[in-house]
């Protein structure tokens, strides 16, 4: 079994920075990727279908929102960063943050505490705080909120690899809860696809969902689903798009991009707008 629970898609995704990270020409490097994936994300990786081929994709969106966070940081005055569903993300230890920026990850306490167990020895580049809470109960999650929004004044929250796994009734709650702290000005995201979650079930959906980690979220109107919940697409980055840029292009991808040249401009823009890294903004 390859996925035995939800957190375990964190290790499997450590795995693709670690191969990311051990490239001469990598577009990141995460030094505790390989220590945080362990042998149990080696294994992980090795039962996926098509496992190493799909890495890029989980790279390209890992390169994006370094990108992002860092412009908001430098352009935005943030004074805390809101990592929800962190998993096993260490950019509060690799990334090059101010010193007095509040970097607070929520997660699971397991995954939690096996991180911190993990980088016991490492010191974050800011002021590093772990919150263990299960973001499906809602008066948890408001109160947290509540709190953390108190404590800011310009805050950043991140759902990486999060929102997929939700419910729309789930992630409208939590695009209203968020929306409900007056502090929290941006919100960045990663979308897919109806199409995309199509062919992600078709090569991981049973492993998933072995795990009770179902690809569920990824709504036909795009980021206007976002619109009632009181949240605006200020940036949206095509997957595509920023894979050739990268150079960390699916294999035959110039195939795709040869038979949408010959498509309408709507399938055109399905295409671009299969999956991508969003940053959206409180209206």
């Amino acid at each position: 079994m390859a996925i035995e629970h939800i957190s375990d898609t964190a290790r499997w995704v450590a795995v693709y920075r670690a191969m990311e990270t051990e490239r001469p020409d990598a577009i990141f490097r995460d030094p505790y990727a390989r220590l945080l994936a362990g042998d149990r994300g080696e294994d992980i990786v090795n039962a996926m279908a098509r496992g190493r081929s799909m890495a890029w994709a989980m790279i390209v969106r890992t390169a994006l929102f370094d990108e992002i966070i860092l412009d908001v940081l430098r352009q935005d005055r943030v004074d805390m960063v809101i990592n929800l569903a962190a998993g096993l993300d260490a950019r509060a230890w690799r990334m090059d943050l101010p010193a007095d920026l509040r970097w607070v990850d929520v997660d699971l306490p397991e995954i939690l505490a096996y991180k911190a167990d993990v980088l016991r020895h490492e010191t974050p580049t800011c002021r590093y705080e772990a919150v263990a809470a299960d973001l499906r109960e809602a008066s948890v999650r408001q109160a947290l909120f509540a709190r953390l929004g108190n404590e800011s004044h310009r805050a950043l929250v991140v759902t990486e690899g999060l929102l997929v796994y939700l419910t729309e009734p789930q992630v409208s709650a939590l695009a209203t809860d968020l929306h409900a702290m007056r502090t929290f000005q941006w919100w960045l995201i990663d979308l897919a696809s109806p199409r995309l979650l199509e062919i992600m079930r078709k090569y991981w959906g049973k492993a998933v969902e072995r795990g009770s980690a179902p690809f569920l979220f990824g709504p036909a109107q795009g980021t206007a689903w976002f619109a009632p919940m009181g949240w605006r697409e200020v940036q949206f980055r095509s997957t595509m798009l920023e894979g050739r840029r990268l150079r960390r292009e699916m294999r035959g991808t110039w195939l795709w991009r040869f038979l949408s040249r010959l498509s309408s401009r709507k399938r055109q823009e399905e295409f671009v707008r299969m999956s991508g890294t969003v940053l959206l903004e409180r209206r």
